[in-house]
């Protein structure tokens, strides 16, 4: 995706290569794949689920916490059957039900960084999932770390 030009791109998995362009109605932010559908955020509380062939919009769900929508979704993930989408300018990673747009829970990433290491530093919005090791990485902009995580209730 691009961010404000409304353009996609698809390239080959091998040679990088473009194989073709597709245009979307809103900013690109985040996106992501639940194995069937794409998954993009634009920075507002809308998770879009898009055809993978045709890019056509299938249906779109607003994340809400608590009954309040949940905006400024930003990097997504697909993790054991929910969306995990941080929200720019915070340490938060909201916990998405992708059918419903339902907070699950949150992911609070403050602290990471010490207030050393975040000098000179950008904003969270790296997340990765290793569904074969059932590992999690999360990292930022401009940020020193990659940090593989655990996820532990409070």
């Amino acid at each position: 995706l691009t961010w404000q030009s409304n353009k996609g791109f698809v390239y080959d998995k091998t040679s990088f290569e473009p194989l073709r362009e597709w245009n979307y109605p809103t900013e690109g932010w985040g996106l992501t794949h639940d194995g069937k559908q794409l998954i993009m955020s634009d920075g507002t509380s809308t998770l879009r689920f898009l055809n993978p062939e045709t890019f056509a919009v299938e249906r779109e769900i607003t994340v809400t916490d608590q009954g309040q929508p949940v905006v400024r979704l930003n990097e997504l993930e697909y993790v054991n059957g929910e969306v995990f989408a941080n929200v720019w300018q915070t340490d938060l990673v909201a916990r998405v039900d992708p059918q419903t747009g339902r907070v699950l829970g949150w992911i609070d990433l403050g602290g990471l960084l010490t207030p050393v290491e975040r000098m000179g530093t950008d904003v969270l919005n790296g997340i990765a999932y290793d569904p074969a090791g059932d590992r999690l990485f999360v990292t930022g902009k401009l940020w020193p770390k990659l940090f593989e995580i655990k996820l532990v209730p409070r």
